[in-house]
């Protein structure tokens, strides 16, 4: 098994839904093949579209997934679907390079400059060591946490202890890991604010109440994704996942005729519309809305 780099852009001009599948061309059938089974990292370019003139990408490496399958597009001759388990997004995106340092060492000329042709691949092969490198950079509360055991300093990542680097490889496909991941990025995507009642609720520690919750049940093979996620309070949080409450794809906030009670009613947004992210990048996806309305929802 081999872990790799796949580039997805932001309006993608193949199929792709990064956190269930990876569309792509025979071109990097062999190298997807070698990954099948291990780990991939997400790349988002600069390029934010297939249109030559975009631009406003990221150049950032922002989620981890593990490829599960391989199947043929039976739509489109000479293409491929990788499908995906396990993706969770970083906590924040780690960039491609930090002065004279490039994560993928591959993407470094002899004369210190950006490998244009590596660069230009859309798929490609990554070492172990380098791909632990970016995850510790990606998931850097987890390594504070830990290495703050050791000495109650943050040194450099790139010297942490090998325990604590593999540690991180071996947690992030573990429920604990991902539950903490997922609930810190939605928090924060929605700045600790109930969507649904636009209530923002600290306690005396000045910690948020609000909870992360699952859009697409993780029952169902629902992804750690912030676009799978709604930041609600206790209450809405328990009444979406019974399916009382639900969201069209428009935002309007749906309700189960007859199951919500007068007092909490007014409780909901004036406009009955759900409050999205600032970064609109982050708003739930019609994919997982979808999901809930149809296999949730009790309206």
């Amino acid at each position: 098994m081999t872990k790799a780099v796949f580039t997805t852009k932001v309006d993608p001009a193949y199929d792709d839904l990064p956190e269930s599948r990876y569309h792509f061309p025979s071109t990097y059938l062999n190298v997807v093949e070698k990954a099948l089974g291990d780990l991939i990292v997400y790349y988002e370019p600069r390029r934010t579209s297939g249109d030559l003139m975009s631009s406003g990408g990221r150049q950032s490496y922002f989620a981890v997934a593990r490829v599960d399958r391989i199947v043929n597009d039976e739509a489109r001759k000479g293409y491929y679907y990788a499908f995906v388990s396990n993706y969770l997004e970083f906590d924040h995106p780690v960039p491609f390079r930090e002065g004279d340092h490039y994560f993928e060492s591959r993407l470094r000329r002899a004369d210190g400059k950006t490998n244009k042709g590596s660069f230009g691949r859309s798929v490609r092969e990554i070492p172990d060591l380098e791909y632990e490198d970016i995850l510790n950079i990606g998931f850097d509360h987890y390594v504070a946490d830990r290495l703050s055991v050791f000495d109650g300093s943050m040194p450099e990542i790139r010297d942490a202890p090998d325990s604590v680097e593999r540690s991180i490889v071996e947690q992030v496909v573990k429920r604990p890991f991902r539950d903490a991941a997922f609930s810190r990025q939605v928090k924060e995507a929605y700045g600790d604010t109930c969507a649904i009642t636009g209530i923002k609720i600290l306690n005396g520690g000045g910690r948020s109440e609000v909870q992360a919750a699952h859009i697409r049940p993780v029952k169902d093979k629902g992804p750690d994704s912030i676009r799978n996620g709604i930041a609600l309070s206790g209450t809405m949080h328990w009444m979406f996942d019974r399916g009382l409450v639900s969201i069209d794809d428009d935002y309007s906030i749906l309700t189960a005729r007859g199951a919500i009670p007068e007092p909490l009613r007014t409780m909901f947004n004036p406009d009955m519309r759900l409050l999205i992210p600032d970064n609109r990048l982050l708003a739930p996806h019609s994919n997982f809305l979808e999901y809930h309305r149809e296999n949730v929802f009790k309206g």
